[in-house]
């Protein structure tokens, strides 16, 4: 009886020094993060909701005008943002939340005893820090999520997100 030949592990080459013909060298081999559609919603839509809360708070609390500007940015954006989750919701039959809850709650009654100089650099780090996490967390789900609608919100949404990011990187630079 003549011995099977050894496949090669998948990616590597066989004692000659040849690939597995079978296995594209360029695939992608990292797993899928896998991502709840659900939850992912409701988490951008407090999210959303907090950062329209925080940049009423810059408005008003900012001594810096590229803070100010900032916080009527977050706004502008998460509000059409927010808008825009709602509807996706809607279509899904996902309820989100609407308001505040206490963990949130908290995040911007801590920002909201501050002001001037003091509130600024808190607000912005908050805002980096955020802003790094909601970028990662919209990735995410851009490329792994299985509803279609979630995920298109997700790829629609990212690109803005990205441009809060870094214009939170260099305002915090400017207020530190």
């Amino acid at each position: 009886m003549g011995q099977q030949p050894q496949r090669p592990i998948p990616g590597q080459t066989d004692p000659m020094g040849r690939r597995d013909p079978t296995v594209n060298p360029n695939a992608d081999t990292t797993p899928a993060m896998k991502v709840d559609d659900k939850k992912f919603l409701k988490d951008a839509a407090m999210g959303g909701l907090t950062e329209v809360e925080l940049g009423k708070i810059a408005v008003q609390k900012a001594s810096s005008d590229a803070v100010k500007q900032f916080g009527q940015k977050m706004i502008d954006d998460h509000s059409k943002a927010n808008e825009h989750l709602k509807q996706v919701a809607k279509q899904e039959s996902i309820s989100v939340p609407e308001e505040l809850d206490s963990k949130h709650r908290s995040r911007v009654d801590k920002l909201s005893k501050l002001s001037g100089a003091d509130f600024d650099k808190a607000y912005m780090k908050d805002q980096l820090k955020d802003h790094q996490q909601d970028v990662r967390e919209f990735q995410l789900e851009a490329q792994n999520g299985t509803d279609p609608n979630v995920k298109g919100f997700a790829v629609k949404t990212l690109p803005t997100l990205q441009a809060h990011l870094n214009m939170a990187k260099d305002i915090s630079k400017e207020v530190k």
